[in-house]
């Protein structure tokens, strides 16, 4: 699991594949929350929720897993039954980033 960069990262709807597919995850804040969207050892993609953290202290996923991107990004694991797609406009979006040890 990434850390949050504090930078917006500026990136389109058409990008946002090759982005996620170059890179392997991205934090999401769509209103109040905010999700990790990553592969799964470059198999599988998945939601995770922020605010909730599992017995490793991982975020706890809230999507089902799906191998294409495409899918991933149509995927209804919001709150209010929307995905990616829909919201992708309000959302922010911000790099996921390894701390140098």
């Amino acid at each position: 699991m990434g850390m949050k960069s504090e930078e917006v990262l500026e990136i389109g709807y058409d990008e946002f594949p090759t982005y996620l597919h170059a890179n392997h995850s991205v934090y999401m804040q769509y209103g109040e929350d905010l999700y990790y969207l990553t592969d799964a050892n470059d198999i599988y993609w998945r939601a995770q929720d922020t605010t909730k953290l599992n017995e490793k202290d991982h975020y706890t996923d809230c999507s089902e897993l799906v191998p294409v991107v495409s899918e991933f990004l149509k995927l209804p694991f919001l709150a209010d039954g929307k995905c990616i797609e829909d919201v992708f406009e309000d959302a922010t979006f911000y790099a996921s980033y390894k701390p140098e040890a």
